[in-house]
Formats: C-alpha cells, structure tokens, sequence
C-alpha cells in the first residue's frame, strides 16, 4: 500500500477499557519494585545517554493512551536529536545512536515507563501505545486496541518482530507499516486481550524476562483477529 492511498480519520476519545483491579493492583507493585530495585542502574543509563549524544537523556512524546486520549510517554532517548523522518522506526535505523542501539535492542529505554504505569497511564501486560500521527491512519478493524490501556510489554512486544513480516533489509515504509504491522500485532494482542486474566498477565511477564535474557520465545503468526469484549471482568476505572 502507498502512502497516496492511505486515509486518515481522527482518534476519537472515549472511557476507554481499563483494567481489573487485580491488574491494576499489579501494576502499582509491579511497578514501585522495579523503580526501588532498578533505580541505580536507572542514573546510570541516563548519565550514559547524556555523555555519549547531544540532547536529553529522557525522551517525553505524546502517545494514544486508554480510549484514545493523550498522555506523556517516557523512555531514555535512543535516537540523535534535529534528525527528521518517518515515526516507524526500522531495524538499522541510521537515526539511532550508538547506545541507542544497544538499548533498544534489549529494551531496555522503555523503562522509564515504570513512572507510566504507576500513575496509571500505562499498565504492565498490553498493547504498545502508538503515536498520533500514526493512529490517524490505523483501519477500523484495528481501532479497538485504543480503547485499552497501552503497556509495558505484551505478547505483540515478545511474540512478534517486524522481521515476522519484512525480508532482511526491506524498508519499512507508512503503508507497509499501516498494512502489514498494524493488523498483525493487533490480531496478537487480541489473544491477550479477549482474557486478560492474572495467569495470562504472568505469563506475558515471565516470556518478556525470557526474552530479555536472551532465551528464544516462540513467534505468534495469526490472522486478524475480532476486537475482545468491551470491557473486563472486575474492571476498574
């Protein structure tokens, strides 16, 4: 799909779906631990991020959160600062600094979110949360997922890679992206989504430590899939 034949349509906001009280609970604890235990380590990423590019350590952008409304996403900044270019970041990106790389690829500048989930504006298990200028262009059959609250990490964020979907060294352009990435990844979610339970919760936890410390995490590849129920069981506002 080209970029000349993609249609945008406004994210309109709602209450969205947010979680149960026992995810919700999870996610304070979940989330006050791991700022406790990985607080010196935190400094440290961040003083390696500000010695080594110009520019901040922390990256804010506004990213969909639950129902479509707007909040402040942090992570440590990954890529250099006045350089352009399209929002979907590819593999070998040449924007990406060094350490950039390196954080990325363990995922490792994703945890300021921590301080996301515990006010509330993330949860733990979930779908990622997107940007504005690319929501915009998502499909109707894919929109359900702002009406969740977006996550830490997820079964799309373990399960899946875009190499799942482009050959090595295919670029990953707008309408490959809206076309081929979004229905994929949301059809992953949905498994996760249609029974958000604790066991499931866990599980998605226990496969991102895996992936974190390297131990391969078998691939999801699935159609799309029909939106989960409207709301969860036990959920909490």
């Amino acid at each position: 799909m080209s970029e000349d034949e993609l249609e945008m349509y406004p994210v309109d906001p709602s209450a969205g779906v947010p979680p149960s009280r026992a995810r919700r609970i999870l996610d304070i604890a979940g989330a006050l631990t791991g700022l406790v235990l990985l607080g010196v380590p935190l400094v440290l990423i961040w003083l390696l991020v500000r010695l080594t590019s110009r520019g901040p350590g922390i990256f804010r952008q506004t990213r969909v959160g639950q129902g479509g409304r707007p909040f402040t996403m942090y992570k440590f900044r990954t890529m250099r600062q006045g350089v352009g270019g399209l929002t979907v970041t590819a593999n070998r990106d040449p924007r990406l600094t060094r350490v950039g790389a390196v954080l990325r690829r363990i995922s490792l500048d994703e945890l300021p979110q921590l301080v996301n989930v515990l006010r509330g504006e993330m949860t733990l298990v979930g779908p990622r949360p997107e940007t504005y200028d690319l929501a915009v262009y998502y499909p109707a059959d894919c929109r359900w997922v702002f009406d969740h609250r977006p996550a830490l990490t997820g079964i799309s964020e373990v399960r899946f890679r875009d190499f799942h979907i482009f050959a090595p060294g295919e670029e990953v352009t707008l309408g490959g992206y809206i076309a081929r990435i979004v229905p994929a990844r949301a059809a992953i979610d949905a498994i996760y989504l249609r029974d958000p339970s604790m066991r499931a919760t866990f599980r998605a936890l226990w496969d991102t430590v895996k992936h974190l410390l390297g131990i391969p995490v078998p691939p999801i590849h699935v159609a799309r899939a029909e939106s989960p129920p409207a709301r969860e069981p036990g959920s909490a506002a």
